[in-house]
């Protein structure tokens, strides 16, 4: 039986959860509302502010989205609840984020600077040159756009420049010796 499939989850109050006949699972809550599709063949019950998911079978694709599925309504009943939040750290000499209205300009040693517009849901905050925090209430969306923005310039690993997770840690390589 898989373990997280099984654990139920807790509604809080002022979290609304509403199930279709076609398993489209509507979370509402204060900080806005998401949906998402569970495969048909999951069962999602609701009894006394717990939610349950339970798998018809025991063979090995039901066993995958049982605990998947569980997951994606834990998440989703979290991000109206608290939030996502993803914070970058941009490293390097000359290399830095500004905000101007819903657009972020990243320096990062290219010709020219990188334009990137926030998505839908997804608020971006530079607190500082050298930081970026990435908010939003879906988790994929977040991490996805993190994703994006740190693709422009990962860190290498023999300076350590670059765009990183501020809980990544880069190993960092020995740099030439040269001949004696």
């Amino acid at each position: 039986m898989s373990r997280i499939g099984k654990k139920p989850i807790t509604i809080p109050a002022g979290v609304q959860v509403d199930i279709d006949s076609k398993n489209l699972v509507t979370v509402k809550g204060p900080k806005g509302q998401l949906q998402e599709q569970i495969n048909k063949d999951i069962k999602i019950n609701i009894e006394n502010n717990e939610l349950t998911v339970e798998r018809p079978t025991n063979n090995k694709v039901h066993r995958s989205l049982h605990g998947l599925s569980r997951t994606l309504i834990n998440n989703m009943v979290e991000g109206v609840t608290k939030g996502y939040e993803k914070k970058l750290q941009v490293v390097g000499v000359g290399y830095r984020a500004a905000k101007q209205g819903n657009k972020l300009t990243l320096n990062l040693g290219f010709s020219h600077p990188v334009e990137m517009i926030d998505p839908e849901g997804i608020t971006v905050e530079v607190p500082t040159p050298n930081e970026i925090l990435v908010k939003g209430i879906n988790k994929q969306a977040v991490g996805n756009y993190s994703a994006k923005i740190r693709e422009w310039r990962e860190p290498e690993p023999y300076k350590g420049k670059g765009i990183r997770y501020a809980d990544e840690v880069v190993r960092r390589k020995e740099g030439k010796t040269g001949k004696k």
